[in-house]
């Protein structure tokens, strides 16, 4: 049986005491039942707003579906009346909204059975049979499911994402319908769909979604640029790799070691450049990408704009796409460590790393090597040093003071010229030393 909070007990009770039915109802009974923590409470009942409201005067109500939310200890609960929907002419959104009587007839219009489930606080109401779907581990479809896809298309990305986040199969029938109502999805905003796929990609079973987003025909409408990845072979002479492009990037997002979904998205399409710059030479057989990752740097960016990334989830999609071709090497230069670190930037370097770590497992080999390792430890002591002129243990009033000059040109060039004695390890980042060095400038 579920176990309801304090708050929702009492949220339950003082509808009840005024002689209306409330049920916990979708994605909260789902999980309680799951064992797993739930972070949204959602309610259903046969109030009307009006009387939700009379009921809590700190509620508040302004949406056409009549949910009423009520603050809660930095909670907020959302309650909507029983209610049916109808003619959704365009895949999105029902064009008729009315009060239903019963919760059965709520359960009704939800999308798939394990999300047709209602909890009164002593009994379950299961008409679509979810409590079994979700012991099967299943995710079916209430009713016929070409109706419910087509009443909203983005049901179609969410089936894929209850795979990702609770491993679960897909129902025969509404999988096969699933594939048949596909192209529907481009009738769906770009902004829903990120919300949906980035979903999937934080999920547990990242790759598992991504391999039914391709199974069903969604990920070419979504994600052409990985979907065309499965055609472009890589294996051959003098070559590690043992898959095809495409499951390279399923391999590598399954293996990958962040939780983030930026960096998982990033760890999916890492490699798309090589769709469009793929050669094999004729006489060896060699296969060849020769600047993949410019070409994908581009294309990530069109993609980036596509799902309507904000700025920050943008710069760092691109960033560790266009960056994850680095070289590691005993023999590199601290220069050359640190223009590594500069163009990934501090910020994104373990994401980097978890990324590298996802590429090398996606391709069939270690998680890491003792070149790699000694470069993750040069990473940190070049990071000790300064990258940038304001990270000197000195200032310019330093300069001023010492060689009793006014603010201008001349001070700048003698920091530019101490920080690069210190990059070059002439002279340590430490004041008593850059303070001497000064004394020594005509």
């Amino acid at each position: 049986m579920i176990k309801l909070p304090k708050e929702v007990v009492e949220l339950m009770k003082k509808f009840q005491e005024n002689k209306f039915q409330i049920y916990v109802v979708g994605g909260a009974v789902r999980d309680a039942l799951l064992n797993k923590e739930v972070d949204n409470w959602d309610f259903t009942t046969n109030a009307t707003p009006k009387q939700i409201q009379k009921l809590f005067s700190d509620s508040f109500y302004n949406n056409i579906y009549g949910t009423v939310s009520i603050p809660k200890d930095k909670i907020i609960f959302e309650i909507t009346p029983f209610r049916t929907e109808s003619d959704y002419s365009d895949s999105r959104h029902p064009e008729k909204i009315e009060w239903a009587k019963t919760v059965e007839e709520d359960l009704s219009r939800r999308d798939f059975t394990i999300n047709a489930i209602a909890f009164d606080g002593k009994n379950i109401i299961d008409p679509y049979e979810g409590q079994k779907d979700l012991s099967n581990k299943l995710i079916r479809a209430v009713g016929d499911s070409d109706t419910r896809f087509k009443e909203d298309a983005l049901r179609l990305l969410r089936a894929i994402r209850f795979t990702s986040q609770l491993g679960f199969l897909i129902e025969d029938k509404t999988r096969d319908s699933i594939q048949k109502n596909a192209s529907l999805i481009i009738k769906i905003s770009a902004e829903r769909i990120r919300d949906e796929f980035l979903k999937i990609l934080g999920g547990d079973h990242p790759s598992e979604g991504i391999l039914f987003l391709k199974s069903t025909g969604l990920l070419s409408y979504i994600l052409p640029e990985v979907d065309v990845c499965f055609t472009i072979p890589q294996k051959s002479p003098k070559r590690h790799h043992i898959y095809d492009v495409g499951t390279h990037l399923v391999m590598a997002l399954k293996y990958c070691p962040s939780k983030d979904p930026i960096t998982r998205f990033a760890t999916l399409i890492h490699d798309i450049g090589k769709a469009k710059t793929f050669y094999k030479d004729g006489k060896t057989d060699l296969i060849t990408f020769y600047n993949h990752e410019v070409v994908g740097k581009k294309q990530t960016e069109i993609i980036a704009d596509r799902f309507k990334l904000s700025n920050k989830q943008k710069d760092k999609l691109v960033t560790l796409v266009a960056e994850h071709q680095f070289t590691v090497s005993e023999t590199q230069t601290d220069k050359a460590v640190r223009r590594f670190i500069r163009g990934v930037t501090k910020e994104y370097l373990r994401d980097m790393l978890d990324l590298r770590t996802a590429d090398r497992i996606g391709s069939g080999t270690t998680p890491t090597s003792w070149r790699t390792e000694l470069f993750k430890k040069r990473l940190e002591e070049v990071q000790k040093q300064p990258f940038q002129i304001k990270d000197l243990k000195i200032d310019g009033d330093d300069v001023m003071k010492i060689l009793k000059i006014k603010p201008g040109k001349k001070v700048g060039e003698i920091l530019k010229n101490l920080f690069d004695q210190v990059v070059d390890g002439k002279i340590k980042n430490e004041k008593h030393s850059l303070l001497k060095q000064i004394t020594l400038i005509n």
